[in-house]
């Protein structure tokens, strides 16, 4: 059943979550979707993913949708990751679906081939002016699967590189200006640009965390890696099309940073990279732009603030620069039994979370809505505007049933990237394992229950 989901199909894909396990909070919004028995207990019944910065800055948002349209909200925060789908798909086959909710637009397509959501042109944001030409073109794109489009994109949350503004200019990288980095591009560049910024910190170059994260280690390898060549699978996922000359180059000179010269840490945690550019002990760090407010306020070891900086990671093995990205994206489950009216609802609940987009780049994220993106506001932002151009470079996730955001693929293809970077594996066998890897995964049926 490759490529030919339903939603039956569906559930067995988010991570086993049973539904007695579901049933044990009796009475909150989940229970009651899930048995069709789902109250009218809200103009809006609003599902999401966001804890911390993000959760206080959708709170806001929310609020301000309230206040704007006179419509009531009900917004129910649910696990990250494989159980927050699950509990979506769950709803969704229910027919007792929540009327807006988020999702990745690297998960995007196995929700849209399920059949569990509305397409854009059903929904009437049209009519609202919420149109294709309002969206950063490489989000819209991922949004849209055959020529329909299925979702709107809040963001774009690129992988970036952060770097320390005052180490930046001991070593001689900042412009003429003094407010950016000069161009490092290009593998020599780049190689240049960390062996200066080392001589400065007395460390590293550069960090990031290199083993047990192995979504961030994907992360940078599929960066480097699609400046060179397309995805690593196709046919929504049947079918592997690596480059093996291009993933093993992009491996050699990962690895050359690493074990050879050095000029990044072969073997580091999350908590010892952040600690590594906390302290100014690395130069720059290799980052999602989601960990914007993790630096903000940072103390340096004499007391100062660290000043920092964050720009799209340059062009490296290709010729054009490259960021791998996902972007949270806002949904409209399909509902038969959802009115009318409720529908017009959600379409404006969905409007009004857009417009006030500004308060979601708190948290680092590129607002996927251009007339934010180009406001006054928005450009007055620091380091934010600084990045931009990074959500229009943007490279996702392959599409198949088993890729996207906090799944095994990433964990699996990020184990093995890490063995490269500590130097356990040659470049050439990182390739035959990512192949190997692959080749399972595409070759496996999309579950069914």
């Amino acid at each position: 059943m490759r490529g030919n989901y339903t939603r039956r199909n569906f559930l067995a894909m988010g991570g086993g979550l049973s539904l007695a396990g579901l049933l044990s909070a009796c009475g909150s919004p989940v229970v009651t979707s899930l048995t069709g028995g789902q109250p009218a207990t809200a103009d809006v019944i609003f599902w999401h993913l966001f804890g911390g910065g993000d959760g206080e800055n959708m709170t806001k948002m929310v609020d301000l949708v309230q206040g704007t349209t006179g419509n009531s909200v009900e917004s129910t925060l649910l696990a990250w990751g494989n159980p927050y789908y699950t509990k979506l798909s769950l709803a969704a086959s229910s027919q007792r679906p929540p009327d807006v909710a988020l999702t990745h637009l690297s998960r995007l397509p196995t929700l849209a081939q399920a059949g569990l959501l509305t397409p854009y042109r059903e929904t009437g944001l049209a009519d609202l002016g919420v149109t294709q030409d309002k969206f950063t073109p490489a989000a819209w794109e991922k949004a849209t699967i055959d020529g329909e489009t299925w979702a709107l994109p809040l963001d774009t949350h690129p992988f970036v590189l952060y770097y320390n503004v005052a180490a930046a200019e001991q070593a001689g990288l900042l412009n003429p200006a003094g407010d950016n980095l000069t161009d490092i591009s290009g593998a020599d560049r780049f190689v240049e640009a960390l062996t200066e910024m080392k001589k400065v910190t007395g460390g590293y170059g550069a960090t990031m965390p290199t083993i047990t994260d192995p979504s961030t280690v994907w992360r940078w390898f599929y960066t480097v890696y699609s400046g060179l060549a397309d995805p690593v699978v196709s046919d929504s996922g049947t079918r592997v099309t690596v480059d093996d000359a291009a993933m093993d180059e992009a491996f050699a000179f990962l690895q050359k940073l690493t074990t050879e010269l050095e000029l990044m840490p072969a073997s580091a945690t999350p908590a010892l990279a952040n600690q590594q550019f906390s302290t100014g002990e690395a130069g720059f760090l290799l980052d999602g732009v989601w960990n914007l407010p993790l630096y903000a306020g940072v103390k340096l070891p004499d007391g100062k603030d660290l000043e920092f900086n964050m720009v799209p990671i340059p062009a490296l093995l290709g010729s054009e620069p490259v960021a791998y990205a996902d972007s949270h994206a806002l949904i409209i489950p399909a509902s038969d039994g959802r009115s009318a009216e409720r529908a017009g609802y959600a379409a404006q609940f969905v409007q009004g979370l857009l417009e006030n987009s500004t308060i979601w780049t708190g948290g680092g994220h590129v607002p996927a809505w251009l007339p934010v993106q180009e406001s006054a506001e928005f450009q007055e932002l620091s380091p934010q505007k600084n990045y931009v151009d990074a959500a229009f470079n943007a490279v996702y996730d392959p599409t198949g049933w088993y890729t996207g955001a906090g799944s095994d693929f990433q964990n699996q293809m990020g184990g093995v990237v890490s063995t490269v970077l500590t130097g356990g594996t040659s470049p050439a066998g990182g390739t035959s394992q990512i192949k190997s890897a692959l080749r399972k995964l595409a070759e496996t049926n999309a579950p069914v229950s």
